[in-house]
């Protein structure tokens, strides 16, 4: 994890201008395509994001860490910042396996737990994920027979992290801050998107 400038001053550096870019470039796309680079592989969000402006979907991120899950953009917003922190796994992981429920194929579905566990799990894996030895064990059991839930658990303790540790950095972070300045004046400046309801007499 990025503690101090000290220990990775240029690394550190670069990740979180990057950061504060991609923020940059997802206020001024308020209307973000399937195919944008970079957020395509996280069109599982909810279809009934596209129904909201992208301001509010930007303020809502504040408001729980569902909202911020459920939105595509707050998802690629949240990934950027881990990867300043050096914790994109575990946002990885939580997608990897939301993805992974979707398997209704047996044999994929052996293969695509092995690979995560693989990727994500075991000790000394390229992204390990910060798990304990229980857990840890309880999914390599639970791959003898793999299911859509056999990650479940692993899943739900790198989600309490995430939540209770990344999640609330990231709304302390300058750039969400900024970012989340500019949408509240830019929802409280638009017009409505309704027209006035007629009276009736």
């Amino acid at each position: 994890m990025c503690r101090t400038l000290a220990t990775f001053p240029n690394t550190c550096l670069e990740r979180a201008k990057e950061f504060k870019t991609r923020l940059g470039i997802f206020l001024h796309k308020s209307e973000l395509s399937s195919d944008t680079g970079g957020i395509s592989k996280f069109e599982w969000a909810s279809k009934h994001n596209k129904e909201r402006s992208f301001s509010e979907d930007v303020l809502g991120w504040r408001e729980s860490f569902d909202l911020l899950l459920n939105s595509k953009n707050g998802v690629a917003a949240f990934h950027a910042f881990l990867k300043t922190e050096f914790s994109e796994e575990n946002l990885e992981f939580w997608l990897a396996c939301e993805e992974f429920k979707k398997i209704r194929s047996a044999t994929k579905l052996a293969s695509r737990a092995h690979h995560i566990f693989d990727e994500y799990i075991r000790s000394e894996a390229p992204k390990e994920v910060n798990i304990d030895h229980e857990t840890r064990e309880l999914t390599k059991t639970n791959l003898q027979a793999a299911t859509t839930s056999c990650f479940d658990v692993a899943q739900g303790k790198t989600r309490t992290l995430m939540e209770k540790d990344s999640y609330p950095r990231f709304l302390k972070s300058p750039a969400y801050r900024d970012l989340a300045a500019q949408a509240s004046a830019t929802s409280t400046s638009a017009p409505s998107s309704s027209p006035a309801e007629p009276s009736h007499t």
